[in-house]
C-alpha cells in the first residue's frame, strides 16, 4: 500500500512530462504577438530573480511597467534589477524580499509594498519548487503546498483590494497563477494537505499545482459576481530548462540533460505565456482560462469541481488566518 502511494504519483507525473515533451517535439513554440505599451502600470512577479520569473519581469519592464521583483535572494535580486534597469528605458524594476515558505514574511512583504503607496495592476504568482524531499516550513506546512500554493493564496488575498481599486472597465487588473501539466496528475485530500500519512514529492508537487488551478477558477467566480475589474488566469509554460529540475533523481538528471537541450523551452520562451496573459490586448477582460502554448486549454476534470474549489478556499483561509 505504501509503495503504491509513492509509485502511482511518480508514474502519473512522469507520464505528464512525456506527453508534454511529445507535444513540444511536434509543435512550434508560442510566438508572442505585438503587445501594447504598459506605461503607468505596476506589476509584482514572485520568483523574479532568475529563470522564467526574471524573463517575465524583464519583458514587462521593457513594455513600460514598474515591476516589483519578489524573491528570497537579495544579491540575485539586486543583480536582476540592475540588469533590467540598464536595458529598459521606459519601465523599471526594484526588488523586495519575501520568503514564500513563511507566512510572516508574506505579510511583511505586503506591508513593505503598501508603504510605497503604489497601485497594483498585475500580480504574477510565478515562484515555485519541485520534487523537494519531505520538509516542513516554519508554519508546519508541507514545502510544495506552502511555497507553490498557500503563500500565493495569502499574498493574492492580501493584495486583492489594491488590484480591485487599480482595475477598471476596459483596463482590468490581472492575476496570473503559474500552473503545470502535472496538475492533471494531481489529487487533493483536504484532510491531509500536508501529506503526513504517506509522503511523495511527486504527489506533493502535483497537488500544489492542482490547488493553484482550483484557486484560479474560484477566485475569478468571486470577482465576477462582485462586479470587479480583475481577471484571474492559470498559465502552463510547458517544460522549460530552469533550476526547477535540480531536484530530479540522479538518473533522471542524466537523462534530462541531452533532452533539455533539444526539447525543453528556454526561460524566455516559457515566460512568454505569462507576459501574454499579463499584457496582451486579446486577454483584456478574459478570466478563468488555462493557457498553454498561447491557447485556451481544458484543464483537468477535477479542477472544474466547484464543490472542491469552495472547500479548498475555505480550508486555505483557515490555514492562513483569513475569513472565508
Amino acid at each position: 500500500m505504501w509503495l503504491l502511494s509513492v509509485l502511482i504519483p511518480l508514474l502519473r507525473l512522469y507520464l505528464c512530462g512525456i506527453k508534454v515533451l511529445l507535444y513540444q517535439m511536434f509543435n512550434r513554440t508560442f510566438e508572442m504577438p505585438g503587445l501594447p505599451k504598459q506605461k503607468g502600470r505596476v506589476a509584482i512577479v514572485t520568483g523574479g530573480t532568475r529563470g522564467m520569473g526574471f524573463e517575465t519581469a524583464r519583458h514587462l519592464a521593457s513594455l513600460g511597467m514598474h515591476v516589483i521583483i519578489a524573491g528570497n535572494e537579495p544579491e540575485e535580486g539586486a543583480a536582476a534589477v540592475r540588469r533590467i534597469n540598464e536595458e529598459c528605458n521606459e519601465g523599471k524594476a526594484e526588488f523586495i524580499f519575501v520568503d514564500l515558505t513563511s507566512l510572516k514574511s508574506v505579510r511583511h512583504f505586503v506591508q513593505k509594498f503598501r508603504e510605497r503607496s503604489l497601485p497594483l495592476h498585475v500580480l504574477i504568482n510565478n515562484a515555485g519548487t519541485m520534487l523537494v524531499p519531505e520538509r516542513r516550513t516554519e508554519d508546519g506546512f508541507e514545502f510544495h503546498f506552502s511555497l507553490n500554493y498557500l503563500s500565493h493564496f495569502l499574498l493574492t488575498n492580501m493584495l486583492l483590494d489594491l488590484l480591485k481599486t487599480s482595475g477598471r472597465q476596459g483596463r482590468c487588473s490581472r492575476i496570473i497563477n503559474m500552473a503545470s501539466a502535472t496538475h492533471y496528475a494531481g489529487e487533493i485530500n483536504l484532510e491531509d494537505l500536508n501529506r503526513k500519512a504517506v509522503y511523495s514529492s511527486h504527489g506533493a508537487y502535483s497537488q500544489s499545482k492542482l490547488a493553484l488551478v482550483l484557486f484560479t477558477y474560484y477566485l475569478q467566480e468571486q470577482l465576477t459576481s462582485g462586479g470587479f475589474s480583475v481577471t484571474v488566469n492559470a498559465v502552463d509554460p510547458g517544460m522549460v530548462d530552469t533550476a526547477l529540475y535540480d531536484n530530479l533523481w540522479t538518473l533522471a538528471q542524466m537523462m534530462k540533460k541531452p533532452v533539455a537541450s533539444i526539447l525543453f523551452r528556454t526561460p524566455a520562451e516559457g515566460a512568454s505565456i505569462s507576459v501574454y496573459a499579463a499584457a496582451a490586448s486579446e486577454m483584456e477582460g478574459v478570466g478563468s482560462c488555462y493557457l498553454y502554448n498561447g491557447q485556451k486549454t481544458q484543464s483537468s476534470d477535477l479542477s472544474y469541481d466547484s464543490e472542491l474549489q469552495a472547500k479548498l478556499w475555505k480550508k486555505s483561509c483557515e490555514l492562513v488566518g483569513l475569513q472565508a
